[in-house]
């Protein structure tokens, strides 16, 4: 049973599911924010090893949407998934609150057995909570209407969805990080468990009230078409590389699965006979993918980028004067700034920053999905050039010949200020015309695994980071010096040279993404 529908603005249920979404965010973001505070003071773990530990724990975490989303799409249904993978998201909540209770008498490899859990439980959550969120969009795609009206639907609900989450994350990031550091770790973690228990069981309630779209399509397409689709896709691609003809009954089966996949952008149901002999097909489920990977390569440096708040960023924040009198401020509460950013700008990007975009592209929609994406790229790129120069100057200041471990020769931990908010704008641009791109790219029936695409991008990402920190860790410290630039050590650490080294592979990135737009041709022209 559907919520009554208004005429513009986003049902009732999007908007439950929007809020929900954002406790969500708050509960993972009270604990992920904070967490390498927790990893180098409480587990007494180094830098780079909790940098490396937490990189890899959020890789994972946002890579298993894409086996979820299989599962959502193809096996299960959203709502089913929503509810399986909610469960084990508060189990591994309430394991790792315990575990800060009895940390004294637990080994620390278990810690990272509750925050699998919150891994395994996340990645099926997210991506079909979000894709489940915009079946409840009022405009349905059999209605007569524009194609632009829909994309300006499809276009609000994930501009709002990034507002919930991020007003989720401000609170996570600034309330739970000073509870943690002042009051103790076990309340610290409780409160999120607590309160994403509460979102799931009011999520459970509005069950009757929610569009169950996917249920209906399942009905009229095969259970593992996806599955299936990819195996034949497979042998394909296998015959092609061998130079080997391909069998009638392979392509005769590669035809068949992608058929119920196609995804159908006209608002009528009825056109003429000379129509359907102009109109061209739309592409198949497997060139969609294809077509969509170079992009998405292109773009795991800015998921580098995306991971260091979490990690260096926190860590340089401890390294620096982070007291105001008696007020100690926690480092991991200065990512609050970037939420703040983007609750801030949020509002004002229909309304301010796309008419002066329309000055210069003459364009009616200012600019397309591809150019936020890249603009977004090029500030994050920005973003870690000025804490490269941050952190030079932070270590111009210990290098006087003053005791180092005296206050007054620190900087102020409010010169990182700038870089964080300049990732915060760049998160306005890039996040969520990613999570608009990977959604419309894809047919209709795997809208889940569009948005997996999506978080899977900060996923390899994350790994990608890791990678890079053990590289970085292995040719610094050839020289005998504890890590090299990662040394904990903060006489020794030179996080700038690794700030611009990601900066330098970032703009390569970023020149290859600027070229591959110009040649995409995606599934509707807002894409191009």
């Amino acid at each position: 049973m559907a919520l009554e529908k208004r005429s513009t603005g986003l049902s009732k249920s999007c908007v439950l599911i929007i809020v929900v979404a954002g406790v969500e965010r708050f509960a993972y973001k009270g604990v992920a924010s904070n967490l390498v505070t927790y990893l180098t003071d409480v587990v007494k773990m180094s830098t780079s090893s909790a940098a490396k530990s937490i990189s890899t724990w959020v890789g994972l975490t946002s890579m298993l949407p894409l086996v979820s989303a299989i599962l959502a799409d193809s096996y299960w249904d959203r709502y089913s998934t929503i509810t399986a993978s909610s469960l084990l998201y508060v189990m591994g909540l309430v394991g790792l609150t315990l575990w800060a209770l009895l940390y004294a008498w637990m080994p620390a490899s278990s810690l990272f057995i509750p925050l699998y859990l919150i891994s395994i439980g996340q990645g099926g959550y997210n991506p079909s909570l979000q894709a489940f969120g915009a079946d409840q969009l009022e405009i349905e795609e059999n209605l007569p209407c524009s194609k632009e009206d829909k994309t300006n639907k499809k276009s609000l609900f994930f501009q709002w969805w990034y507002f919930g989450i991020c007003g989720g994350s401000l609170l996570g990031n600034s309330i739970m990080s000073y509870i943690q550091d002042t009051l103790g770790w076990g309340l610290g973690f409780a409160i999120p468990t607590g309160a994403m228990a509460i979102s799931v069981a009011c999520f459970l309630c509005g069950a009757r009230f929610y569009v169950h779209k996917q249920l209906q399509l399942n009905n009229n397409r095969p259970k593992h078409n996806i599955v299936q689709a990819l195996k034949a896709a497979a042998k394909n691609i296998i015959n092609r590389r061998l130079r080997l003809p391909s069998r009638d009954d392979d392509i005769a089966e590669l035809e068949l699965q992608e058929k119920p996949l196609r995804d159908d952008f006209s608002c009528s149901k009825a056109l003429d006979t000379d129509q359907i002999a102009t109109v061209d097909e739309p592409p198949s489920v497997t060139k969609t993918i294809l077509r969509l990977l170079p992009i998405w390569t292109m773009l795991l440096m800015f998921a580098v980028i995306f991971q260091q708040p979490a990690t260096f960023f926190t860590k340089q924040g401890m390294m620096m004067k982070h007291s105001i009198g008696k007020f100690v401020i926690p480092p991991a509460m200065l990512q609050s700034s970037i939420t703040i950013s983007i609750i801030l700008l949020m509002p004002l990007y229909d309304k301010l920053i796309i008419p002066f975009l329309r000055v210069f592209t003459r364009d009616e929609n200012g600019i397309t999905v591809l150019q936020r994406i890249g603009i977004g790229m090029c500030l994050s790129i920005v973003g870690v050039v000025v804490a490269a120069f941050v952190e030079s100057k932070r270590l111009g200041i210990m290098k006087e010949g003053v005791e180092s471990t005296s206050l007054n020769t620190q900087l102020s931990i409010f010169w990182l200020l700038p870089q964080y908010i300049l990732l915060g704008i760049s998160d306005v641009f890039t996040v969520v015309g990613m999570q608009e791109f990977f959604y419309m790219q894809v047919p209709s029936t795997m809208r889940t695994i569009g948005i997996a695409l999506h978080l899977s991008v900060f996923g390899v990402g994350s790994f990608l980071g890791a990678l890079l920190i053990s590289v970085v860790e292995l040719t610094t410290s050839a020289n005998g010096k504890n890590h090299g630039w990662l040394s904990d050590d903060i006489r020794e650490s030179r996080l700038d040279n690794y700030y611009w080294f990601l900066a330098v592979l970032s703009f390569i990135s970023f020149l290859i993404f600027v070229n591959l737009s110009r040649r995409y041709q995606g599934s509707n022209a807002s894409a191009k």
